[in-house]
């Protein structure tokens, strides 16, 4: 699934599209580190409640954190740097991403 670009080429004589920060937005993410055992679920639901999202944050197998977040472009944007950014309990290494549209299956933000 792709999104709709965020600028149209100048060349076909039309305005830019503008993003809406508003639009429903799903980030699906999987946080690789030390992230398991240290209240990294629990960091990141209080970041996701914080913001109005809705979504869950569960331990992997392989050691990871996978990350389901929807809400408005904006707030699923600064979910995400929140993830990059250093105050994570344990240490994110890295996190690989992507968007896609929201479907609704969440109410609330859930741990597991």
């Amino acid at each position: 699934m792709s999104l709709p670009p965020i600028h149209q080429e100048a060349s076909e004589g039309r305005e830019p599209d503008r993003l809406d920060l508003d639009e429903p937005l799903r980030l699906t993410a999987v946080v690789h580190g030390a992230v398991q055992g240290v209240g990294f679920r629990w960091w990141t639901a209080s970041r996701a409640e914080e913001l109005g999202l809705e979504g869950s944050a569960v331990n992997n197998t392989d050691g990871t954190v996978g990350v389901i977040a929807e809400g408005p472009r904006h707030a699923v944007r600064d979910l995400l740097r929140a993830l990059h950014g250093g105050g994570t309990p344990g240490a994110v290494m890295k996190v690989d991403s992507h968007y896609g549209p929201a479907t609704g299956e969440f109410t609330g933000f859930v741990t597991g």
